[in-house]
């Protein structure tokens, strides 16, 4: 050791020496990095990233060499050979290049020492080659004491560098490395310029100028470091490209594209991390779960280019609302949350009031104005909720109770929801267990003709009489029909039902169904319709189905197609609800409707309501210049029935002309008989489709 550097300060231009180290380290640092980046890629990338490993490493290996070499005084005129000089270039290339292929190969667990050690090898190849090509006027003698010192040295600490960069041992792995790596190249030429030994002899009047040397040295150097620096920068681009990229995706992972907003998984995170704080520290947590008011009806009214705009504009506000201890989320569709940090009942009582403001503050939609609103529903961890889905589950239902009251927008949870929750589940499972008993029937209520009093037809409606409640209503079972998937089974039995006992009538009287929005949107539904006409053998043109017209206001062009192809088989098919939901004209004038039905809240408030007789006038007259007729429902009154009647109504249903009845007291009334020899039809409820409904689709009531 103590002659090796012996050597380096003895025998060499120390500022030289400096100088090379310099480009030896800096080369060191850059072949390691991008050697790093070539292990973490494939294919075409991992070749370029070799490709640039190999340049860097050949250039700092063989630039630390010729520079050392000029630094080397041995005291007699020297010149290079330059075919070898070049020669030992491309050998220092290719050989670190091999070596570094070998190592991120991963063929076995000793890949990087064994790629390490070739390009350590390549390294001593390099340095004896460039020996070669050195010319001095002398005698040389080697120790080979030294040399195979050099050689050892180069090809294990390079083969300990990079097991260091593969195996990430340290935090600082890359570091150490690279100061291995450094030393690897060092190492080998020091003790190799130790095995030199020159003898000058002066063969002629030839010398070498020290000056030029100098110049020599120090371009290398620069050439070198530009290299080394190209390399760099390459390795820094694709670094900052790669962060940027990984920082986007983290955005784009934990972010609301639309809005935003944090999305559900950051959401899940931060409530997590609150509830963990808030169960170490004592404190409390607030939810607030927020839901937009009648959100659907603008995506159907303006179209969904309009509602994304309100969502953008929304989470614009609520993005900006938020202080320490604040977090708003968009967790689902036109579904929100909030986190608060609870300090006291003032502060949770502004950020509602800040929630509020931004949530129902009108939005400019570009020559029209719209007014959100949203649901919020409150519930507090631990005392509402000793988990974090209980919390959730809470506030939902506390949103929902908010929802279901027009005059307040906020709720906060109490016990007594979970109990309307428990009931619901219960009168879920009761018609579950109904619909397995054939307990469900199909009651008949009359239409008659207005101005003559003749019947014109009976709706088919679906009733349950429960053996411990007695009959729940339709506005009740139906919405639970949908949110558990039963409406499409209960649908198609009473479809069938009402087609088989219609088929059975003396007179032939039509039969009028109500067709659910998922029945609607469900596939086969037209050969539904034939299959049941055919099994029972009820003539179509006796057959009348209703749907609504936020139905057909879901998807206007698959369902004017669907309706279509009904009315093809010769069904009619009459528009329920009227004046309730869009009352689109164009939508009349899209489509044949054969009966047009005027909503009752019309008809309850005809007698005292202005307003209201004149758009019963104002429909009566668009039926008759559209040649559609109108049947009113709700009767309740003669006064209701006088006022229809003078106004030219075609046709009326309510509980003043018949209330709903089961088939065998609507055959003790009269208005009907049994062709002879057909029996009173009883079906079962046939087994739960596979394909069952959306649980989101739009509740349908079937309520007399």
């Amino acid at each position: 050791m103590i002659t090796v550097l012996g050597c380096i300060i003895d025998e060499h231009n120390i500022w030289l020496v400096l100088v090379a180290a310099i480009v030896c380290a800096s080369g060191s640092w850059a072949v390691i990095c991008l050697f790093e980046r070539a292990s973490r890629t494939d294919g075409m990338q991992r070749a370029g990233w070799h490709f640039l490993t190999a340049v860097a490493a050949g250039a700092a290996i063989w630039c630390t060499h010729f520079i050392a070499m000029l630094a080397y005084e041995p005291g007699a005129p020297v010149s290079f050979d330059p075919v070898m000089t070049i020669f030992s270039l491309l050998i220092a290339i290719a050989g670190a290049g091999a070596g570094f292929i070998v190592a991120a190969s991963r063929v076995a667990r000793f890949a990087p020492a064994c790629g390490g050690a070739l390009a350590g090898l390549a390294i001593a190849v390099m340095h004896y080659t460039g020996m070669l090509a050195y010319r001095v006027q002398g005698i040389i003698h080697w120790d080979m004491g030294y040399l195979v010192a050099s050689v050892a040295l180069s090809v294990g600490l390079a083969a300990v560098a990079i097991h260091l960069v593969m195996h990430k041992t340290s935090r600082w792995h890359r570091y150490m490395s690279a100061g291995v790596f450094f030393a690897a190249i060092i190492s080998l030429h020091f003790t190799g310029m130790t095995a030199f030994q020159v003898t000058p002899l002066l063969i002629d009047d030839g010398f070498s100028n020290p000056a030029a040397m100098q110049a020599l040295a120090l371009a290398v150097a620069s050439v070198a470091l530009i290299i080394v620096g190209a390399g760099l920068a390459s390795y820094m681009i694709d670094d900052s490209a790669r962060s940027q990229s990984i920082d986007q995706l983290r955005h784009m992972a934990l972010n609301d594209s639309l809005t935003g907003l944090p999305n559900r998984a950051s959401f899940a995170d931060r409530l997590d991390h609150e509830v963990d704080l808030a169960s170490h520290t004592g404190g409390k947590v607030v939810l607030i779960g927020i839901d937009l008011n009648r959100f659907k009806d603008v995506n159907d009214l303006r179209g969904h280019g309009v509602g994304d705009m309100v969502l953008q504009v929304l989470g614009k506000r609520l993005g900006g609302l938020t202080r320490d201890g604040e977090f708003v989320a968009r967790t689902g569709g036109d579904e929100f949350a909030a986190i608060q940090r609870f300090v006291d009942q003032a502060s949770l009582e502004d950020f509602l009031a800040r929630l509020e403001q931004s949530l129902f503050e009108p939005i400019d939609g570009n020559g029209f104005e719209i007014l959100p609103g949203a649901s919020l529903g409150v519930a507090f961890f631990p005392d509402n909720a000793t988990s974090r889905e209980v919390l959730i589950n809470n506030a939902d239902l506390a949103m929902y109770r908010a929802k279901a009251d027009p005059a307040h927008h906020v709720c906060y949870y109490d016990q007594s929801m979970d109990d309307i929750v428990r009931a619901r589940r219960t009168l879920a499972n009761d018609l579950r267990a109904a619909i397995e008993n054939n307990e469900l029937e199909v009651y008949y209520q009359v239409q008659t003709s207005v101005s003559t009093n003749k019947i014109r037809g009976f709706e088919a409606l679906l009733r349950w009489n429960h053996p411990e409640h007695g009959f729940i209503p339709p506005s009740d079972f139906i919405p639970l029909a949908e949110d558990n998937g039963l409406i499409l089974q209960l649908g198609e039995w009473v479809l069938r039902e009402a087609c088989a006992d219609a088929a059975s009538w003396q007179p032939p009287y039509k039969v009028a169904v109500n067709l659910s929005p998922a029945q609607f949107v469900h596939t086969d539904l037209s050969q539904l319709i034939i299959e049941v006409l055919l099994a029972t053998g009820l003539p179509a043109n006796r057959l009348e189905l209703e749907l609504t017209e936020s139905t057909i206001f879901q998807d206007k062009e698959r369902s004017f197609n669907v309706l279509r192809q009904i009315k093809a088989l010769g069904v009619n098919i009459a528009l329920d609800d009227f004046g309730t939901g869009y009352s689109s004209l164009e939508m009349l004038r899209s489509f044949p409707f054969d009966k047009i039905k005027l909503d009752r809240s019309f008809i309850h408030e005809a007698e005292e309501s202005l307003q209201a007789k004149s758009i019963i006038r104002a429909v009566l007259a668009l039926g008759k210049s559209l040649e559609i007729p109108i049947l009113a429902e709700g009767i309740e009154t003669e006064g209701q029935l006088l006022l229809l009647g003078a106004e030219g109504c075609d046709e009326a249903q309510g509980y003043l002309l018949g209330r709903p009845i089961p088939i065998a007291q609507l055959l003790e009334t009269g208005k009907i008989s049994l062709v002879t020899g057909a029996p009173v039809h009883r079906a079962r409820i046939p087994a739960q489709h596979d394909t069952d409904c959306d649980d989101d689709q739009d509740l349908i009531s079937r309520s007399a």
